[in-house]
């Protein structure tokens, strides 16, 4: 049995990072999206674009490698010349470089006319790609292109692609010219300027690229990277349903479903032995000592209940958030441990991540470490910690070393708790699975939270343990997943300033979160105050009298 696809309709697409030699060393081209698109508008990326069903119609006139070849190396039965050629006229389009050849197999110069007034007539639709490559008797030299990885738009997003990324050495005679519409700059960077920028907040960039830039950067030039990258092409990765169980019968989980990448790494031999579902109460080894039991508090806000998350060897355990206060729930916990629970960590103190550490405390003698709770009524007032961590601090556990990082925004007591030997990340609220954290000021911050999710991509770490639902895997694409979505709404927001301000909070978070249910506006409502809180701090909004204006840069 599986679940039904209610995902949205994936497009092939392809992308290609053009790089050259230049005086700081390797350089790559990226190209910032105009502020009008629907998807990641103003971020900086590579050309690329939807395979075009024309694309076909132009393999006669490629070379160096055929349909057959490329597939093969894709993993595709057919059509990968298609994505190459893609990412060449949406290259020519967006950028205005051309990687083809004439019949003396040399390159188009800068004023070759493919490049000038061929460029409008395609981007106008005036013309093929087919036609440009017939009328100046171009092939396009396919074996220039190196496969670098493969990428799919997960669930959620406004626009899904099943994007193949390459890699081909840019024209050395040609100029790169953004094209004023779909693209509104470009620049020539390093991979670490460019990750640098992003890190900054100077430069808007999404996993897929975040992710080929750190790939990029390990090459000291062009040569060294297109010789590794032409010799060792990706391979595929697993896109096959794996199975699990469910409900006490045999259960196929689809590569989009929650508990995938968690039945994969505790059932690597596809034995079947993983369960799908979280089941209050039982305990889930998900690691050498780590031990996960979900509280019985489903719901809205909580998804399946509250993950608590037991550490131990047999002689010593601890638990990280020991949940609400239900003695069944804890029990349980203190049975798992054979009675010895001797310190209790919390990520936060919403009421249903913290209070039952009081309970572990009077019962055991357990020592409490974590923040105190700030002012709210979603706070556990009574939690009183023994210890306050510091960031970066190391508590030693008989698993091995959890490194403390906090991590402000959801609240401003957040803590993460990295365990490093399994590089497993206890990520409490910061990481949410299948929706967004709630940010809901005075004690939720906006900028706090993107800081601390920048800060978290820097951290060594493969799997998230997250506060609510099944572990997730490929972590540091679902925190990058998480800013990209973030810095999306927020030009929601600020186009909605820019057309309707000076506007109150209610109109503005209408238009800003027109995708929403209705039922959900008033919690919409709280993550639009805190966008525009952030705005605020940043000088590009302005609140006056319960009305909001943008300030213009």
């Amino acid at each position: 049995m599986s679940q039904p696809d209610t995902a949205k309709r994936v497009r092939p697409a392809a992308t290609l990072a053009l790089v050259r030699d230049g005086a700081p060393g390797l350089e790559v081209l990226l190209l910032q999206r105009t502020w009008q698109a629907a998807f990641l508008p103003g971020y900086f990326v590579f050309p690329g674009g939807a395979v075009d069903p024309r694309d076909p119609d132009v393999r006669a006139f490629t070379c160096g490698r055929g349909d057959d070849a490329i597939s093969q190396t894709l993993s595709l039965d057919e059509g990968g010349a298609d994505y190459m050629i893609a990412a060449l006229r949406e290259c020519l389009e967006e950028a205005g470089l051309l990687l083809a050849v004439d019949a003396q197999g040399r390159l188009p110069a800068g004023d070759h006319p493919v490049l000038g007034e061929g460029r409008e007539a395609l981007r106008r639709e005036q013309t093929s790609f087919r036609a440009l490559c017939e009328r100046h008797g171009l092939g396009l030299p396919l074996d220039r292109l190196a496969y670098l990885g493969h990428w799919v738009t997960p669930p959620g997003a406004p626009r899904r692609f099943d994007t193949r990324f390459f890699v081909a050495l840019a024209p050395p005679d040609q100029k790169a010219a953004h094209d004023g519409s779909e693209t509104i700059d470009h620049a020539w960077l390093t991979p670490a300027e460019a990750l640098a920028a992003h890190r900054q907040g100077r430069m808007s960039l999404g996993y897929p690229t975040l992710r080929t830039l750190r790939l990029l950067g390990d090459f000291p030039s062009a040569e060294a990277l297109l010789r590794y990258a032409h010799a060792n092409p990706p391979t595929a990765s697993p896109s096959r349903p794996w199975p699990a169980h469910r409900g006490g019968v045999a259960w196929q989980v689809e590569p989009d479903a929650p508990a995938y990448a968690e039945v994969r790494r505790l059932d690597p031999h596809r034995q079947g032995t993983a369960s799908a579902e979280l089941v209050p109460g039982r305990a889930v080894e998900l690691a050498p000592g780590v031990t996960r039991v979900t509280a019985p508090n489903p719901g809205a806000m909580t998804g399946p209940g509250t993950n608590s998350y037991l550490l131990g060897n047999g002689d010593e355990s601890l638990v990280i958030d020991p949940g609400p206060a239900d003695p069944a729930h804890l029990e349980r916990l203190l049975a798992l441990a054979d009675g010895r629970i001797s310190r209790v960590l919390v990520t936060h103190t919403h009421i249903d991540h913290s209070p039952g550490a009081a309970w572990f405390k009077a019962r055991t003698g357990a020592r409490l470490v974590g923040l105190p709770p700030p002012p709210g009524a979603s706070q556990d007032a009574g939690f009183v910690p023994d210890h306050r961590p510091a960031h970066g601090e190391r508590l030693d556990t008989p698993v091995g070393p959890l490194k403390v990082l906090h991590t402000p925004g959801h609240a401003s007591n957040h803590l993460c708790y990295l365990l490093e030997p399994a590089r497993l990340l206890f990520a409490g609220d910061q990481v949410m699975q299948g929706s967004t954290v709630v940010i809901n000021p005075p004690d939720g911050d906006m900028g706090a939270y993107l800081a601390a999710l920048q800060a978290l991509g820097e951290e060594t770490f493969d799997t998230i343990a997250p506060g609510h639902g099944f572990l997730i895997g490929e972590a540091h694409a679902a925190i990058d997943f998480l800013v990209t979505h973030r810095l999306a709404r927020e030009h929601k927001v600020r186009l909605a300033l820019a057309r309707h301000g000076p506007a109150s909070l209610e109109t503005l978070t209408q238009h800003a979160y027109d995708d929403v249910p209705e039922a959900r506006r008033a919690l919409a409502a709280r993550s639009a105050l805190a966008h525009l809180l952030k705005l605020e701090v940043e000088g590009r909004a302005l609140q006056h009298d319960a009305l909001w204006e943008v300030v213009e840069e």
